[in-house]
């Protein structure tokens, strides 16, 4: 990247909040796809994904005898019911025959030279899956904007659906310059984005810029590092000149310096050049992003563990944090603050963080915890 002829300087922090309602405002979500379902990990539905009635018939859902429940009560191993039929013998995912609505046990009923007896009570609809039971055409399996679990892609395939309608945003992960840092930061962005449904690229470092936001390949970029103040520090001045800048400092640590910008109606995220600092913008807006370009509901999606903080921290109004934590004999530990050194990063089992409008938190106080990427 040449040197800029300008300093990058930055004015003022924009709000983490406003940021947001830029990125929930002008982000729109991308043209939906239908794809097969085995690539639909993690994708957001575009539509409710629903399957045809199933079963169509009461079928067995184990191993058993086919019998009529009512022909059993008050049978017990000391005083068995005679059955007034020999019941039939069924497997799981066979018909029930007709004239029966349960199936028991093998052990429930004793049969001896053509005589059958129920050694148990049996109720109506034991061992047994009922028409529609699997699904309801009427009720979605997911609604639109839901990410998809494997849990999901295996409920559709034995469902019968083999087709979805997805939205797969296309990002793509710029590292500015060819440092170990910045490029670490690029390959951890291309995971989450390719983990949370999007279809990540991943270019050369020292691409330019333009040469990236020029390109119509992509529904957005995101791009690490050259967004301080340093004498090789462009990106944002690139931004302005090939697009359009909406913030240059974001009221965020760690990363104050990151920016966000559109080239036509594309979003643009610049991300610090350091780790922490590009991780932390990532995971509050990025994420929001490319939620907002997916479509996707259940953005959070990962799990949050309610802990007790083992001490005190404290933060400045204003601004929001994030803060790496350590679960440490049923407690949340932080780590660091402001700078988070890779050692915290790599010490930590995940996050906490700490909206601009508070100080801070008291020990003892319930925070939830956030798993890193």
């Amino acid at each position: 990247m040449a040197v800029s002829e300008a300093i990058q300087t930055i004015s003022r922090l924009t709000p983490l909040a406003d940021v947001l309602t830029i990125v929930d405002a002008e982000i729109r979500p991308v043209t939906q796809r239908t794809i097969d379902v085995s690539a639909g990990a993690g994708r957001a539905l575009a539509a409710d994904a629903t399957a045809p009635a199933r079963p169509a018939s009461a079928l067995a859902l184990q191993d058993g005898w086919a019998l009529a429940a009512d022909e059993t009560l008050g049978a017990g191993g000391y005083a068995p019911s005679l059955l007034l039929r020999t019941p039939s013998r069924i497997e799981v995912g066979q018909p029930l025959p007709a004239g029966t609505d349960s199936v028991a046990p093998i052990d429930a009923v004793k049969v001896v030279d053509g005589r059958a007896e129920a050694l148990a009570v049996i109720n109506p609809g034991d061992g047994v899956l009922a028409p529609g039971g699997d699904s309801d055409s009427a009720i979605p399996l997911r609604r639109a904007g839901e990410r998809l679990r494997a849990t999901d892609l295996a409920a559709f395939y034995a469902a019968g659906i083999a087709r979805i309608t997805v939205r797969e945003p296309r990002v793509r992960v710029l590292p500015v310059r060819g440092s170990g840092i910045i490029s670490a930061a690029a390959r951890l962005v291309t995971a989450d984005i390719d983990r949370r449904g999007g279809i990540a690229r991943l270019d050369d470092s020292g691409r330019g810029l333009d040469v990236a936001m020029a390109a119509e390949s992509a529904d957005a970029i995101v791009a690490i590092g050259g967004t301080g103040s340093g004498r090789n520090d462009g990106s944002v001045q690139t931004l302005v000149r090939e697009g359009r800048l909406a913030v240059h400092g974001m009221g965020l640590t760690p990363g104050e310096t990151a920016a966000l910008g559109f080239v036509g109606a594309r979003p643009v995220l610049l991300l610090p050049g350091r780790l922490d600092a590009a991780l932390s913008v990532w995971l509050v807006i990025g994420r929001r992003l490319l939620d907002r370009l997916a479509a996707a509901k259940n953005s959070e999606g990962d799990p949050v563990e309610s802990l007790p903080l083992s001490r005190k921290v404290s933060s400045t109004v204003g601004l929001a944090e994030v803060v790496p934590v350590r679960r440490n004999a049923g407690q949340a530990e932080p780590l660091a603050i402001k700078y988070l050194p890779l050692s915290a990063l790599a010490r930590s089992d995940g996050w906490i963080f700490i909206p601009a409008d508070s100080e801070g938190y008291s020990a003892g106080s319930i925070v939830p915890v956030r798993p890193w990427p």
